[in-house]
């Protein structure tokens, strides 16, 4: 399996460098060289759209488990984690128990443990909030890691208000339509909604 992946990463990558005409600098260096300054600069190129859109706006379009997801959906763009289900539920399950978890605790209406400190009720609504996020992708089948850190953005209080929720969804939104795009040109058959399973390897016997 992770000789597939690496197999893809370096398909994602060449066929992007054929469509851009720039064979001869790929020619000219290694792969691992390649593929980094290909992670460096469409991670960033994700992120400052997202950015972008947010500062037309004023709105929280951007906030950090993006980056995490930006990560998967190019490096693994085949892998289950990165499909749009797993990423689109996971990070609304994550947004949904962080807010859960606010409300439990009463932290709704406090400011963010960044300005306040971390209090007993903070800590109870963190830990429930990563632990319900993990327990709903695994019950869901929707696994996506970086859905973790967007309960703990919530639970925080980084991100309180639910009007924030649409937004926070949307630009994951934006972000999986660049991942689509990017994947598509190289020739990867980005899915647009959810991952094949693979099937399970069969064993062989011997006599």
């Amino acid at each position: 399996m992770g000789l597939r992946n690496e197999q893809l990463r370096w398909q994602l990558v060449r066929g992007l460098v054929r469509t851009l005409h720039l064979e001869r600098l790929a020619n000219r260096y290694s792969r691992t060289t390649v593929m980094a300054v290909f992670n460096l600069i469409n991670g960033g190129l994700s992120i400052a759209l997202v950015s972008f859109v947010a500062l037309v706006t004023q709105e929280a379009f951007i906030f950090p488990s993006l980056g995490a997801t930006a990560f998967i959906l190019f490096y693994v763009p085949l892998a289950q984690p990165a499909s749009p289900r797993n990423t689109l539920c996971g990070h609304l399950i994550g947004a949904l128990a962080g807010l859960l978890s606010l409300y439990l605790f009463g932290l709704q209406h406090h400011p963010s443990a960044f300005v306040t400190g971390v209090d007993l009720a903070r800590v109870g609504a963190a830990s429930l909030s990563l632990g319900l996020t993990g327990c709903l992708m695994v019950l869901l089948r929707v696994a996506h890691p970086p859905a973790g850190a967007t309960a703990l953005i919530v639970s925080l209080g980084l991100m309180p208000d639910p009007a924030q929720l649409p937004i926070l969804m949307a630009g994951v939104g934006l972000l999986l339509v660049h991942a689509f795009i990017m994947n598509r040109l190289a020739g990867i058959p980005y899915p647009v909604w959810s991952t094949r399973p693979t099937a399970p390897a069969t064993t062989v016997s011997l006599p």
